[in-house]
């Protein structure tokens, strides 16, 4: 099994090499480097046209294994790590392709170039990849530059309280028991912008709001008595006016990364975040790995 982390010299930024090396050590395997490089045309075209495309494709690869090679030697920690590149039309197609011809862990991915320092931007490849991926996906925040000690330090599992999400909180469980990390299980209670009309009143809203602690509070002492997790995972529920307040009062660690489940939406296993986990994924100050369904 390997890590594998999807790198373009120039244009990809350093942050998701970053993550997989962390993730890489953590797990106790390689890291895989791979390029996706445009495929060339199919239809006749003159030979040195197609030698000049060819080499060019070859120039952008080995730049890029070049680059990727500098900034993990730099690296505290050594990791093991391979570079592959790999010709296809897009580059989540190709990345699919690889996945699937090489034994993957976990798919790392970037955040867009459009996105704020520190935070999570699923660009226009991430997206795609969300949507078809067969491995767990991580996407890295704009600028990540990996834990302090090299390797991730403590798992957050976000749980909505639904059916499905109990064998979501199962597998990130079993996961930080692979790793050897703390895991915490966490609910967030939101009050929406405009939850409910003026003359209603504030008052209203915070019993409202106070009630839905309560219920997520059994909801999580729930996973401990069916037994989904042990006596020493974290269970709590955060509130706040907004996802973003919710998630910057959770208090993250460094070294952390956030599991969020996914909604399922056929019986071929891939990633599919739902809303509310779209929701949070834009706010996350740490990484973010999301299982497929």
């Amino acid at each position: 099994m390997t890590v594998l982390v999807g790198y373009l010299a120039g244009k990809s930024g350093t942050a998701p090499l970053h993550l997989a090396a962390g993730a890489a050590r953590s797990l106790r395997t390689s890291l895989t480097v791979v390029t996706i490089v445009p495929r060339p045309w199919t239809y006749p075209s003159p030979a040195r046209v197609d030698a000049e495309y060819a080499a060019w494709a070859d120039q952008l690869a080995a730049d890029s294994a070049k680059e990727a090679q500098r900034e993990i030697e730099a690296m505290a920690e050594p990791v093991e790590v391979h570079f592959h590149s790999h010709a296809h039309r897009s580059v989540s197609g190709g990345l699919i392709q690889v996945v699937g011809e090489i034994d993957t862990d976990v798919l790392v991915l970037g955040s867009s170039a459009s996105g704020q320092l520190g935070q999570v931007v699923v660009g226009s490849t991430a997206d795609r990849l969300l949507h078809s991926s067969p491995v767990p996906v991580v996407i890295a925040p704009r600028g990540y530059r990996g834990p302090r000690g090299g390797r991730l330090t403590r798992i957050t599992c976000g749980y909505p309280g639904t059916p499905e999400s109990v064998d979501v909180v199962r597998r990130v469980a079993a996961l930080a028991e692979q790793l050897e990390v703390p895991l915490r299980v966490i609910t967030f209670a939101v009050r929406g912008r405009t939850m409910y009309p003026p003359e209603v009143g504030l008052h209203a809203e915070d019993s409202i709001l106070a009630a839905w602690e309560s219920q997520a509070g059994e909801m999580l002492a729930l996973l401990r008595t069916d037994g989904v997790v042990g006596d020493d995972v974290a269970l709590q529920v955060v509130s706040g006016n907004g996802w973003d307040q919710a998630i910057d009062d959770a208090e993250w660690q460094d070294g952390e990364i956030l599991a969020l489940g996914t909604s399922p939406r056929s019986d071929i296993a891939h990633v599919f975040l739902g809303s509310r986990g779209t929701k949070i994924m834009r706010v996350s100050p740490v990484p973010v790995l999301v299982l497929p369904g």
